[in-house]
């Protein structure tokens, strides 16, 4: 693993908002989801906050979860709904992301209220989503118990849950997936707090500075998305990566001025699986890869560079390398990579620690600021059918495979082999949604497709294997939960 040298730090946690910066579940890359532990670590990694996703279980107690049944991300099965509170107790709800974390219980809200920050007198922000209802009575309640002063905002995808939380003096936010014009309107009639997005759903035409409420944004992860959002007139958002995060918010801080986009650019490694043998894993490849990194500041900088990995094994040629970079310069970094993992997901990064001396309104400090080469497949989407073998994440995992064809602007994903899956159902991801169907599928394809540069894709199957939900799939995106890799990219024909 690659380490900076000695003085080298993440200057940025020390950062005040806005935007405020509140953790996606916790901090779901270092701690599971959902839990007090992952709640707890947002903290400590010097977030405002964080956001969580509540349900009830049978005999009423509001729980974090974010699925409906426990399969996920406990060891037990079915839904939280038919589990009444005592029956809960036991639940392991850490042992699946890592053994570190066994025992982990399924929190109550009420536990959730009495986190600390780190600083004494400085409370979490809170962020809670409702992911059904029912919930807003039982949240206002335990919320007018703590008789102290604690920002919550209490957010719902449903309008009718919305207007109850503000009716019950809640700080109520709809969550969108993009802004628009109809969701402003609702807004502004009915007076509601706050309207999150996603990503950089505020870029939509009808996102301006008009809105009459708070403006918030869910999921902001990529380097790109991150500083859109660090200088936009944005007053929060939440994220899975907080440390790239808060160094994106310091960055902006430190540089003003600067209208460039994300001073490390890293390219997409494209995946052919079993390319590479050696026992290796189906997610691997050899690259030869070529990065930029930028000083965005008005002050010399000094730039050590290097791989962190975080799923995998990977062998670098031509890393660390160091390189003294005057304000405004950019610098080209060549290096090999060989290597992958078994799944998708877990990209490695490529770390760009930067150091400077001591000046006007600057510590001597310095900034760490990453970003993932992600990997992922391409599909050329014809009229003929294609066969797409299912990726092999076990050395166990038998034969599965779907086709895929174009029918003028349909395009059509169907389940040719579900090999060990019992009542295997399609999942597809196109552009940035996911949708499900049964043994197949038909979506629309964008009017601009042939014309434009393609779009992200990926597809997979889901059903039951010994008697537990399985996944297979033909790259990351799919299923849409945290860290399922990157999307592939279906290309038209015509620009193959």
């Amino acid at each position: 693993m690659f380490k900076p040298q000695e003085g080298i730090g993440r200057y940025g946690t020390s950062v005040p908002g806005p935007p405020w910066i509140l953790g996606h579940r916790g901090a779901p890359r270092e701690a599971p989801e959902n839990t007090l532990s992952g709640l707890q670590l947002a903290m400590a990694l010097g977030l405002d906050g964080f956001e969580y996703d509540l349900r009830t279980c049978a005999t009423g107690e509001p729980i974090l979860l974010h699925d409906e049944t426990l399969d996920r991300t406990t060891n037990a099965r079915g839904t939280l709904d038919e589990r009444t509170l005592p029956e809960l107790f036991g639940v392991d709800a850490g042992s699946w992301f890592d053994q570190r974390f066994a025992g982990e219980p399924l929190p109550l809200l009420s536990e959730v209220l009495e986190i600390e920050g780190p600083a004494v007198g400085k409370l979490p922000q809170h962020m809670i989503e409702l992911k059904e209802d029912g919930l807003v009575a039982e949240v206002a309640r335990q919320l007018a118990e703590r008789g102290r002063q604690m920002t919550v905002r209490v957010a719902s995808s449903s309008r009718r849950t919305c207007l109850e939380a503000r009716d019950a003096g809640l700080v109520a936010m709809l969550l969108a997936r993009e802004a628009n014009r109809d969701d402003l309107l609702f807004a502004r009639d009915e007076r509601l707090a706050a309207v999150c997005v996603k990503g950089r759903g505020w870029e939509a035409p009808d996102g301006e500075e008009s809105w009459p409420c708070e403006r918030w944004a869910w999921s902001v992860d990529e380097p790109a998305d991150l500083i859109a959002a660090c200088r936009a007139p944005l007053n929060a958002f939440n994220t899975n990566e907080p440390l790239r995060a808060l160094a994106t918010r310091a960055l902006v801080t430190l540089a003003p001025d600067d209208d460039a986009p994300y001073p490390v650019q890293a390219p997409v490694l494209t995946v052919e699986p079993g390319g590479l043998s050696g026992g290796r894993g189906e997610w691997c490849g050899q690259w030869e890869v070529n990065a930029l990194v930028r000083n965005p500041f008005g002050f010399k900088v000094r730039v050590l560079c290097g791989l962190r990995v975080r799923r995998g094994a990977f062998e670098v040629e031509g890393l660390p390398a160091a390189i003294e970079l005057p304000p405004g310069a950019q610098g080209e970094l060549a290096f090999q990579l060989t290597g992958g993992s078994w799944s998708p997901g877990g990209d490695p990064l490529l770390e760009a620690h930067y150091r400077w001396r001591k000046g006007p309104g600057r510590p001597a400090e310095g900034l760490c600021l990453d970003a993932p080469l992600h990997r992922r497949r391409e599909l050329v989407l014809r009229a003929e059918a294609v066969r797409l073998p299912m990726l092999r994440e076990s050395p166990l995992a038998g034969d599965a495979s779907m086709s895929v064809r174009r029918h003028g602007r349909y395009l059509l994903v169907s389940i040719e082999n579900p090999g060990a899956l019992e009542a295997a159902r399609t999942i597809v991801h196109l552009d940035g949604r996911t949708h499900r169907g049964g043994r197949g599928i038909r979506l629309i394809l964008p009017e601009d497709f042939d014309s434009g540069e393609g779009l992200p894709f990926s597809c997979g199957m889901e059903g039951r294997e010994a008697g537990r939900r399985r996944v297979r799939r033909w790259a990351g995106a799919v299923p849409s939960e945290l860290d399922a890799g990157a999307a592939g990219w279906l290309l038209p024909g015509a620009r193959a």
